[in-house]
């Protein structure tokens, strides 16, 4: 079955600086991504309880953007990945975060749900 690509935007009062390390180092995203992170070089281990998902970092540009791809989706041959990417509005300089994740469509809303909830937990973290 094959997923359905999103996005979702989020405001974000913090300088891509600041925001970066809390989307692409171990300790940042078990800040607020989940409950602890392991990393050797590009591959990030995802723990939440009991359960672990691990991803590979196959895409980034510092304090732009990361993108992560499931090991699972590696051995099924899938393109599927979730990207963070910081813009950066060059009038305003308003700084937004994008998500981009892919979704099966029955899981869509609840998907989005997660990621608000995950992206809420992250903006209280960094006080934005």
């Amino acid at each position: 079955m094959d997923k359905e690509k999103y996005e979702i935007e989020f405001p974000v009062k913090a300088s891509p600086a600041m925001l970066y390390p809390f989307l692409s180092t171990p300790s940042g995203l078990a800040d607020w991504f989940c409950d602890d992170v392991n990393s050797r070089g590009e591959v990030f281990t995802f723990i939440w309880g009991e359960s672990e998902e691990t991803a590979k970092v196959i895409s980034k540009k510092k304090n732009k953007f990361i993108r992560f791809r499931w090991m699972d989706d590696i051995d099924e041959g899938d393109d599927y990945f979730f990207e963070f990417n910081i813009q950066v509005d060059d009038l305003t300089k308003d700084v937004s975060l994008i998500i981009t994740d892919y979704s099966e469509e029955y899981e869509l809303e609840e998907n989005k749900l997660l990621w608000e909830s995950q992206i809420n937990r992250l903006l209280h973290h960094i006080g934005s």
